[in-house]
């Protein structure tokens, strides 16, 4: 029973009392960087996701065998591999997307959320441990990115998924996009939002 508490936690607390972007401050950069629309915000947070997920389990099954002095050299390389990979397949699936996300699929490989994982757990736990680790870390990224992204695409631009939401009404009344929620000062701010929501619903976490 303890055996299965410590997974389950392992994978669902970062999602929420361990989140890496609102608890631990990790990966703030892309989170201001792509969630301007709420498409990129998705396609990224999938990618962190597969990245971190894969990259831990890679570094968790050949971590008795990396000398201790080259082993970050050793997990940038495996990432940095990683992140190709995913590079290319949205290129050749999701081209849009891809040109949109621009340098910050590159840029996955100095996410700190990603580095911090295989130091901190995959270096010392077993694969399955390692992956669900990955799986619950890029899925609390990710779960800021798109809450991030839904909120300044709808009041930035009426949209959502390049869909428009508001109706025409609204705008022939006198409804006014806020094209404040589209500058990189509103992503940083929304986040704050979302920090100053989650302490206030998790005491526990004021004294920390």
């Amino acid at each position: 029973m303890a055996q299965n508490n410590r997974t389950l936690g392992v994978l669902f607390n970062p999602l929420s009392k361990d989140n890496p972007v609102i608890v631990q401050i990790l990966g703030i950069c892309s989170a201001l960087a792509v969630t301007a629309k709420l498409e990129p915000a998705i396609v990224m947070g999938i990618s962190v996701i597969a990245v971190v997920a894969f990259a831990n389990v890679i570094i968790s099954l050949i971590r008795n065998t990396i000398p201790t002095s080259i082993r970050i050299i050793v997990q940038l390389v495996v990432v940095a591999g990683l992140v190709v990979i995913v590079d290319q397949l949205l290129k050749a699936y999701a081209y849009d997307v891809s040109k949109q996300l621009s340098v910050f699929i590159g840029l996955i490989i100095t996410n700190c959320i990603l580095m911090g994982r295989l130091e901190a757990f995959a270096m010392s736990n077993k694969p399955w441990p390692a992956f669900l680790d990955g799986i619950g870390n890029g899925a609390g990224y990710a779960i800021i990115l798109i809450i991030v992204a839904f909120f300044r695409e709808l009041l930035g631009s009426g949209t959502l998924l390049g869909y428009q939401v508001i109706p025409d009404s609204f705008y022939e009344a006198g409804y006014v996009n806020n094209g404040l929620m589209i500058l990189p000062p509103m992503a940083l701010i929304t986040v704050a939002c979302i920090i100053w929501v989650h302490r206030s619903r998790n005491k526990d976490l004021q004294d920390e």
